[in-house]
């Protein structure tokens, strides 16, 4: 069943009619798959393609020009010294960086390389519509092509589905064509896997190209057992409509053995087609350095310190 318009019964009467999140087998399930290894042939290509799925990212009151400059150089060429190690998947930044971003990714060969921008009165979400739709179409204008948009959770959680649901078309209808669309559902702060699970319904039914776990602000963040189920999400939509949909776990994943687990969880419960950047994003900072240490490591067969990458 799918939505037939956006009033407020319609709405509750989708989500009412999706299967519920069975929470034991989830955290089973999550846990089973976390032991999962695998083969030191493939380790090497785990590594690359984590790092071209990351959303490298600097969200911070106290980000800087130079800052964020340096940020889209490791962006391009995270090994200065190896440039066959791939570019991240996007650059993420406060609407006030992205000119800056986009133009030293330009300048810097770095053209192909999205510029995301958190928007909608990130993170929180409280603010007007009226505000919501300006953060978006500044961060268009300045040169976003991703907008990562944050949800009202307090209208989510108090039953004001209809705000959400509209409130993510309007976002989509200014992104358009022009930017792919993100929304951030912040999960810590739903409560239940069910709650996980009808909005990341709720959000894709909205016309969001990517679900997304989280701000970074918030604990829990992206825990094994919510990505599982936004990764079924996205599973058992697209049997319900033919169209694919991304995820983007943000917060907590920060070494390489978070990642390959982050994709031990995508093959094995989405599929293989959603291991690939267009529908796969990782959202971290510190995330790359340790991938890059790993990878140095596999090529040298030596263990790098921290001092032969960059800090972030």
């Amino acid at each position: 069943m799918l939505l037939t318009d956006s009033s407020e019964s319609s709405i509750k009467s989708f989500l009412k009619n999706l299967s519920p999140v069975d929470q034991v087998g989830a955290d089973s399930r999550a846990a089973m798959l976390a032991t999962r290894s695998i083969k030191t042939s493939s380790k090497l290509w785990a590594i690359e393609t984590a790092i071209a799925m990351i959303d490298l990212t600097t969200l911070e009151g106290a980000d800087t020009p130079g800052k964020v400059a340096a940020l889209c150089t490791k962006a391009v060429r995270p090994d200065p010294s190896d440039s066959s190690v791939p570019h991240v998947g996007a650059v993420c930044v406060y609407n006030d960086m992205v000119k800056i971003a986009r133009e030293h990714l330009d300048n810097n060969g770095g053209k192909e390389i999205p510029v995301a921008a958190v928007s909608t009165a990130f993170p929180s979400g409280r603010a007007s519509l009226d505000v919501k739709k300006r953060d978006t179409e500044d961060a268009i204008a300045s040169g976003a092509t991703e907008i990562d948009m944050v949800i009202d959770r307090g209208a989510f959680l108090s039953g004001n589905l209809e705000k959400v649901f509209t409130e993510i078309v309007c976002i989509k209808e200014i992104c358009g064509e022009r930017a792919h669309l993100k929304v951030i559902l912040e999960t810590g702060e739903l409560v239940t896997y069910d709650n996980v699970r009808k909005a990341s319904f709720l959000a894709m039914a909205a016309g969001a190209d990517f679900i997304k776990t989280s701000t970074g602000k918030v604990t829990p963040a992206a825990t094994a057992p919510v990505v599982l189920v936004m990764l079924e999400a996205v599973r058992d939509y697209f049997a319900m409509t033919g169209k694919r949909i991304g995820v983007k776990p943000a917060g907590g994943i920060r070494t390489t053995k978070d990642a390959i687990k982050q994709l031990v969880l995508v093959n094995e419960t989405a599929g293989p087609d959603w291991l690939d950047p267009k529908l796969f994003r990782i959202g971290a900072s510190a995330l790359l350095n340790d991938l890059l240490m790993q990878r140095m490591k596999m090529k040298s067969g030596q263990y790098s310190g921290r001092n032969y990458v960059t800090l972030d």
